[in-house]
C-alpha cells in the first residue's frame, strides 16, 4: 500500500538553496571516500604485499611419505593379486561373492581385519579419486599416479559387481561377528563369508549414495583414459543416485547387525555429496539444482561446519562446491543458485577458521593435532588437512587473497601451513617422535592391530588359535606399509600394542586422506580448474 504524501513544489530560490547543499555534500562525501578508500588499499598493501605461496620443488619427505603410503592399498587388496607389491601377502577372498553368482573377490578389506564393508570402501574409493583428480600431476611428479589409479580401478571393480541391477547393491562382504571370534592371515581363512545386500525393501541410501559418489568422481579419472569403463562407471552411479533418492532409508537400521562397526547418523549428507559429484562428472544442471535450490536448505545445515568422516560427508560437500564457486562462474547457473553455493562456500570458510582457531582447546593437542576422538583421532586431523590444501589451492588458483576468521585475515598460505603442521605430525614431529605412517622413518608402531600383519606368512594356525599371535610379545613379523593408525591420546601419548585396536588399527579411508594431504603438498603446482 502506498504512503500518502502532500506534493510540494519548491520555488526557484528554494532550487537553488539546495543545489548549492547537494554539491557541497558531494564533494565533501566524495573527498572521504577517496581518502578512505586511499586508506584501506594502504592498509592493505600493506598487510599484504604479496601473497605468500608455496615454495617450488618436491619436498623428499612427502615424496617418501607418498610412497609409503601408497603401499596400503597393496596390503588391504582382496582377490587374485596382478603384480603383488607386498611379499607376505597372497590371493585370498577367490570364492565371495559365489553363492550369489557374482564376483566379489576384489575390492579392500576394511582395517586390521578380514571384512569388505561397503560403505568405508566406496568412501575410501571416492577419497582417492578426489585426491587423483585434484593432485594427479603432483603423484606423476613423483611417478604414483599409475599406482594410485590402479588402487582405485581395484575397488571401483568390485563396485560395479557388487551392483548387479538398479535396485540391488552388495555391501557387505563376511560376518563381522564370526571374523571378530577369529584370528588369521586372510589367506588361510576358511570360514563363511556371506554376500549382504540392500535394495528397494530393504533401503540404504547412504550406502547407495556414497557408492554412487565414489563411481562418479572414479568416472572422471578414467575418462581420458578408458572411454569406456568411464561411462560404465557414470552410469551405475546414476543408477545409485536414483536408487538411493527414490528409496530413504539408513542402511544399518536396515541392517542392525552393522551398527557396532559402521553405524551411520543418517543419509541426507550421501545425498548431497553424491549430487555434487555427479554435477562434476555430467555438467547436468539436476544436480546442482538438487543441492541448491531442491535440498540445500533442509539437508546442508550451512552456517554450521562439522568434521569431515567416514559418517560425515557435509564438510566434503561445502568444500567440492566451493570449486564451482570459484572457478565455474561462467556456466549457466542461475542466481538463487549461485547464492546456495556462497552458502556452501562460506561454511567451508567457517570450518576453514575452526581448523585455525579451533573453538575448543579439547579439540587440539598441546603437540598442535586436531584432536576430536579418541578412537581413531587422525581420520579427522588428516581429513581436515586435507580439505585445507585443497581449499588453499583453490584460493590461490582463483587468486583470492584471504579468508576473514573473528576479525583476523587469513592467507591461503596459513591454511597450507596449518596442513603442514598435521602431516608432520603424523610423520613424527609430535611430543613423541612418533610417526605413525607404517614404514616411515625409525620410531613407527611395531605392534599394530592388524592379522595379516602379525603372523609370519609360514604359520599354520586357523581360526582360534591364531589369537597367540595377537597376544604375543614380539612385534609384528611383518611390516604393514603405508598403514596410518588410530592415532594419540589428547595429551599426545601412543601406547603401542596391538590390543590396542582404539589407538593402533589402521584403515583403508586413513590411507585415502593421508595419500591426498600429501599429495597436495609434495609439490607446489596450483590445482586444475576443471575435472573435465
Amino acid at each position: 500500500m502506498e504512503a500518502k504524501s502532500r506534493s510540494y513544489e519548491p520555488d526557484s530560490s528554494e532550487w537553488h538553496w539546495w543545489l548549492l547543499v547537494a554539491l557541497i555534500t558531494v564533494l565533501v562525501v566524495g573527498a572521504a571516500s577517496i581518502t578512505i578508500w586511499r586508506n584501506f588499499h594502504e592498509i592493505q598493501r600493506h598487510k599484504f604485499p604479496t601473497v605468500r605461496r608455496p615454495l617450488d620443488g618436491v619436498t623428499q619427505r612427502y615424496s617418501d611419505a607418498l610412497h609409503i603410503s601408497m603401499q596400503f592399498f597393496d596390503v588391504q587388496k582382496s582377490g587374485k593379486l596382478e603384480n603383488n607389491r607386498i611379499e607376505w601377502r597372497g590371493d585370498s577372498g577367490l570364492e565371495d561373492g559365489k553363492e550369489e553368482n557374482l564376483d566379489l573377490s576384489k575390492g579392500l578389506y576394511d582395517a586390521g581385519d578380514l571384512m569388505k564393508f561397503g560403505f568405508p570402501m566406496a568412501f575410501t574409493a571416492t577419497i582417492l579419486a578426489w585426491s587423483i583428480l585434484e593432485y594427479g600431476q603432483h603423484m606423476e611428479a613423483v611417478k604414483e599416479l599409475k599406482h594410485a589409479q590402479d588402487s582405485l580401478k581395484w575397488i571401483t571393480d568390485y563396485l560395479i559387481n557388487a551392483h548387479p541391477s538398479d535396485n540391488v547393491l552388495y555391501i557387505q562382504v563376511g560376518d563381522p561377528e564370526i571374523d571378530h571370534k577369529c584370528w588369521e592371515r586372510p589367506e588361510t581363512s576358511k570360514e563363511k563369508r556371506p554376500a549382504i545386500q540392500i535394495n528397494s525393501s530393504c533401503p540404504g541410501s547412504d550406502v547407495a549414495a556414497e557408492t554412487a559418489a565414489a563411481m562418479a568422481a572414479a568416472s572422471l579419472v578414467f575418462k581420458n583414459q578408458d572411454d569406456d569403463y568411464s561411462k560404465m562407471l557414470l552410469n551405475h552411479a546414476q543408477k545409485l543416485f536414483i536408487f538411493a533418492n527414490n528409496y530413504p532409508g539408513v542402511y544399518s537400521k536396515s541392517i542392525p547387525s552393522i551398527q557396532d562397526y559402521y553405524n551411520s547418523s543418517g543419509f541426507v549428507d550421501e545425498l548431497l555429496w553424491s549430487a555434487s559429484w555427479l554435477y562434476h562428472a555430467t555438467g547436468d544442471e539436476y544436480y546442482i539444482n538438487y543441492v541448491t535450490i531442491m535440498h540445500g536448505n533442509a539437508f546442508a545445515n550451512w552456517g554450521n561446519p562439522t568434521w569431515f568422516s567416514w559418517d560425515d560427508k557435509l564438510a566434503g560437500t561445502q568444500v567440492l562446491l566451493s570449486r564451482v564457486n570459484f572457478f565455474n562462474r561462467e556456466k549457466q547457473i542461475s542466481i538463487a543458485e549461485n547464492m546456495n553455493l556462497q552458502m556452501y562456500r562460506r561454511t567451508a570458510e567457517a570450518l576453514m577458521c575452526n581448523m585455525l582457531l579451533p573453538p575448543s582447546t579439547s579439540q587440539k593437542t598441546n603437540g598442535g593435532l586436531i584432536w576430536l576422538n579418541e578412537w581413531d583421532t587422525l581420520q579427522y586431523s588428516i581429513a581436515t588437512a586435507f580439505l585445507a590444501v585443497v581449499f588453499s589451492d583453490y584460493m590461490f588458483t582463483s587468486k583470492t587473497p584471504y579468508i576473514y576468521c573473528n576479525g583476523k585475515l587469513y592467507e591461503p598460505m596459513d591454511l597450507r601451513d596449518f596442513a603442514i603442521s598435521q602431516a608432520d605430525y603424523v610423520l613424527g614431529n609430535n611430543p613423541t617422535n612418533m610417526s605413525y605412517l607404517v614404514g616411515y622413518g625409525l620410531n613407527y608402531p611395531q605392534y599394530v592391530h592388524h592379522r595379516g600383519a602379525s603372523i609370519p606368512t609360514d604359520a599354520n594356525t586357523t581360526c582360534k588359535d591364531g589369537f597367540k599371535w595377537l597376544n604375543s610379545t614380539k612385534p609384528n613379523p611383518n611390516i604393514a606399509f603405508g598403514a596410518v593408525v588410530g592415532g594419540p591420546f589428547l595429551n599426545d601419548t601412543y601406547i603401542d600394542s596391538r590390543n590396542n585396536s582404539m589407538q593402533g588399527e589402521p584403515t583403508t579411508y586413513n590411507s585415502a586422506f593421508f595419500v591426498g594431504l600429501i599429495s597436495g603438498l609434495v609439490t607446489s603446482s596450483s590445482v586444475i580448474r576443471s575435472f573435465t
